[in-house]
């Protein structure tokens, strides 16, 4: 994408963003303004009737206690009340016929008032009757005048406005406050001449006391608009109001308790006049607040309204100005922007790789060309020079990384030379106790062990070698048949035993690479000999294929999922972070096969057998191959076979004996198990191992693999032709402080193992 096109688009986007977001914006002021609008019409519509339909209910229902309590009570009062009633419940029937609130909650109170209306007929008739008692019509009337309440609760409590919210509640408890009220002045109707109330009554009416006057101290008065504040003032000034609070007064500190009922004072005769004059003006009260509502309401959907337009007015005119904006900046900015790109690119594509690839190489970095920071204080020139500080912090960075391996490297060499040294010491010494004790066959056996123990060893200060970035020297001067080159990988393993060799092609490895080539196998056959059953065969076999020389060892170990298989080949495959080295110290062979294949120039994969465990593929490439010279019979050096050991039964029998050997010729039958040495005889010599005859140990050529760091000069008393191969070694500059650490960690396990082993050897 151009750069003009993310400078356009950098202006654009915002712009669409906040467009989108005025949008939205609108959007939900406008639905907020209709939902007000729809909350007032509904409040409207349906509210007044009901307050006037809740004030009737209210008062026919202190008539009809009172005309309950004492039947000479006016019956003209009572049908009054009742035809009021009847008025304001056709209004409100005729409110709630025309559509409902818009909220689920509210209309489902409305139907619950409507039923409790359709039985207002048979809680008169029985009143009419005096059928029951009067607890029963007051709980009438009280339950459906609390549905009225309920549904202002409901009708006015899903506003988003929090002021409407809080005016809302402050009707919702005037109306509560009033109802108390209305319900003290039916307990004292209910009470009638003799002033008497039941005990439960009689409670009620001082809880009503003390939870109205709550309400209006603690929730209605501090939340009254100035003008409704002035007329509750007035209202509880005046002369009924405080006529009122006297005889509530009186009735809780002057009543007479009887046994069940409870006697009002004197001064509740006077409650009805009282109420007379006070109730009109709660009444307009009530009425003036729902009223007040209700407008501010509207206001505030027409506020709303108003705010959408300025919000899209003003959006819009920004929207213009940034186009304007842009339309004059963006080729000011473009100009300046194309040279730091320029130059930016040129430093990115050519200079910094080029000094990194140097760095890598080991070969020195010219200063001059780096960039330099050149101080420039405009913005363009600034980055640049930081530019140039990050890209000779990140030279530096490289510069010390290239000589702490190259110093960590030599260090490791070092350590690995003199354990190497003592490597082999301890091979010479089992060599002289193989000669001077071979008679011993328990002796012999054990002195057999502890020869492929420390053969493993000393392949452990080779893999250390190896990660640390150097290579395993090769000692041989002359190609090595394949056959010969699969039983040299399998001694050096400790269970060799089990390994069956079949060499299917004649083909030979060149010289220079045949200690790499041993090493790499003999890793796989390890590896496959550890994770596969102690009594199960390992295989390996060598034949020619397009791409030269195809080595597979096949082992019987557990299945293994096919992400793993490709989590190992991928470790094969590439070289892997010092990291993963770290956290895999105790399972580094993989790691060294990977590094051997990459000198070799080999593939090396892992897949599933057929058998269900793992077949390792090795291809090791044609140009490493030689045919096989034709050589004359030579005759087995008889100071490099071991001494005949006393007959003693064989194992059971195994897989048959190397292909490659039978075609070839060679001496012995080089199964695993039988123990077939890997100093080759003479092609006319070879003999298969009968029942009574005991195999040929297995022998070892002594430092044939061990790297030229290893190597020490034998001694002319070890062996006079030895090769005087010195202990220096290859600069290994690309070794890496972690994996040496990981191959040193690997050889210490090997070298605590042994010991190990040892000591359970031990009576």
């Amino acid at each position: 994408m151009r750069l003009r096109t993310l400078l356009v688009l950098l202006a654009v986007v915002p712009s669409l963003a906040m467009a989108a977001q005025v949008t939205v914006t609108a959007d939900r002021l406008l639905e907020r303004s209709g939902h007000l609008r729809s909350d007032v019409a509904a409040g409207e519509r349906i509210g007044l009737p009901l307050h006037a339909l809740m004030t009737g209910m209210q008062a026919e229902r202190t008539a009809t206690v009172a005309r309950w309590s004492d039947a000479s009570a006016s019956e003209a009062a009572l049908h009054a009340r009742r035809t009021a009633t009847d008025r304001a419940d056709a209004a409100f029937r005729r409110a709630a016929a025309r559509g409902g609130t818009g909220s689920e909650e509210a209309d489902r109170r409305i139907l619950e008032v409507l039923a409790g209306l359709d039985e207002l007929g048979a809680q008169r008739e029985r009143a009419d009757s005096r059928t029951g008692g009067p607890d029963g019509t007051l709980a009438y009337y009280n339950g459906l005048i609390g549905q009225m309440i309920r549904f202002y609760q409901d009708a006015f409590s899903h506003t988003e406005d929090g002021e409407l919210s809080q005016e809302s509640q402050v009707v919702i408890t005037l109306f509560s406050a009033a109802e108390m009220l209305a319900q003290q002045d039916a307990s004292i109707a209910l009470a009638g001449p003799s002033r008497e109330l039941p005990a439960p009554r009689f409670a009620e009416f001082v809880n009503l006391v003390g939870a109205h006057r709550y309400l209006y101290d603690r929730w209605v008065v501090p939340y009254l608009p100035p003008e409704d504040a002035e007329r509750y003032a007035r209202l509880i000034g005046s002369g009924a109001w405080q006529t009122k609070t006297r005889i509530e007064n009186r009735a809780l500190s002057d009543h007479k308790d009887l046994a069940t009922r409870v006697r009002l004072p004197r001064d509740a005769a006077g409650w009805a006049t009282a109420r007379a004059a006070w109730g009109p003006h709660l009444e307009a009260l009530n009425s003036s607040r729902i009223r007040g509502l209700l407008a501010h309401g509207d206001a505030k959907a027409t506020a709303l309204e108003t705010e959408v337009a300025w919000l899209i007015a003003v959006s819009t005119g920004a929207l213009l100005a940034v186009v304007g904006i842009v339309a004059a900046t963006t080729r000011l900015v473009l100009r300046r922007l194309r040279l730091l790109h320029d130059r930016t690119v040129r430093v990115a594509e050519t200079t910094l790789p080029d000094v990194v690839a140097r760095l890598r190489e080991g070969r020195p970095v010219d200063d001059d060309a780096l960039p330099a920071v050149r101080g420039e204080r405009d913005e363009v020139g600034r980055i640049s020079d930081a530019f140039a500080r990050v890209v000779a912090v990140s030279v530096d960075g490289h510069r010390q990384l290239a000589a702490e391996r190259h110093g960590f490297g030599s260090f490791a060499s070092g350590i690995a030379s003199r354990t190497g040294n003592l490597v082999s010491r301890q091979l010479a010494l089992t060599e002289e106790l193989q000669d001077a004790f071979g008679g011993d066959e328990e002796l012999l056996a054990g002195l057999m062990k502890t020869d492929q123990l420390t053969v493993g060893m000393r392949r452990q200060i080779e893999n250390l070698l190896i990660l640390a970035g150097g290579e395993v020297p090769d000692p041989h001067t002359e190609p090595m048949r394949v056959a010969d080159l699969l039983r040299e990988a399998a001694a050096e393993v400790e269970e060799f035993r089990r390994i069956d060799r079949q060499a299917l092609d004649e083909v030979s490895v060149e010289a220079r690479v045949i200690s790499q080539v041993s090493h790499l196998l003999a890793e796989l056959l390890d590896n496959a000999t550890r994770f596969s059953p102690p009594r199960s065969r390992v295989v390996v076999r060598a034949e020619l294929v397009a791409d030269g020389l195809s080595v597979e060892v096949e082992d019987r170990g557990p299945r293994v999922s096919p992400e793993r298989y490709a989590e190992m080949n991928a470790r094969l495959h590439s070289a892997p972070p010092y990291a993963v080295l770290a956290e895999n110290a105790h399972r580094l062979g993989l790691f060294v096969v990977g590094h051997l294949a990459d000198q070799l120039g080999a593939t090396v994969t892992l897949r599933r057998s057929v058998y269900g465990g793992t077949s390792a593929v090795v291809v090791v490439p044609e140009r490493l191959l030689v045919p096989t010279a034709q050589e004359p019979v030579r005759p087995a050096a008889s100071s490099l076979a071991p001494p005949p050991l006393p007959s003693r039964p064989r194992p059971a029998p195994d897989a048959p004996s190397d292909t490659a050997d039978a075609a070839a010729g060679t001496t012995g039958t080089d199964r695993a198990d039988g123990g077939a040495g890997p100093v080759p005889a003479p092609r006319a010599a070879r003999a298969t191992t009968d029942g009574g005859a005991r195999p040929a140990l297995p022998e070892r050529v002594p430092q044939t693999h061990l790297a030229e760091q290893l190597r020490v000069p034998r001694t002319a008393a070890d062996d006079a032709g030895a090769r005087d191969t010195g202990s220096g070694g290859p600069d290994h500059a690309e070794a890496s402080p972690e994996e040496v650490a990981d191959a040193w960690a690997d050889y210490e396990d090997g070298t605590r193992k042994v010991e190990a082993e040892l000591r359970q050897d031990q009576p």
